[in-house]
């Protein structure tokens, strides 16, 4: 999803558009989309203020914010634990169903990364 237009040239549009151009040529002015120029034209026409639209993405943390602590101490005790241990535990604890993938965003988020370790790699000499 592209960038909104900035407050600048919303006020500068309004501004232009007040002065009797059409949408087009302040779009070719101030150098947007003929597109955008027509749209933002026709907000005007219909009396609406050039505001940009609300971003529904949710910015908050997460459906396991709750259960943060719960992951820490399981890592904590166990190091090596994986995410379908981590999942199943969860299930267990707290009754909550939840992704793989989320879990390890979730973990991402609170600095936890997974780095496999060099020694339970196994080269293709060692293995036949």
């Amino acid at each position: 999803m592209p960038n909104p237009l900035s407050a600048d040239i919303r006020t500068r549009f309004e501004a232009l558009f007040a002065e009797g151009l059409t949408g087009r040529e302040i779009g070719r002015r101030l150098m947007i989309s003929a597109a955008s120029a027509s749209r933002l034209s026709q907000k005007l026409r219909q009396g609406l203020r050039l505001k940009p639209a609300e971003n529904p993405r949710n910015t908050g943390h997460g459906r396991l914010a709750p259960y943060h602590e719960f992951l820490i101490e399981l890592i904590h005790q166990d190091p090596d634990i994986t995410l379908r241990e981590l999942q199943g535990a969860l299930a267990d604890a707290h009754n909550v169903t939840a992704s793989v993938s989320g879990i390890d965003q979730a973990l991402k988020r609170l600095g936890y990364t997974y780095k496999k370790r060099a020694s339970l790699r196994m080269n293709a000499r060692e293995q036949g």
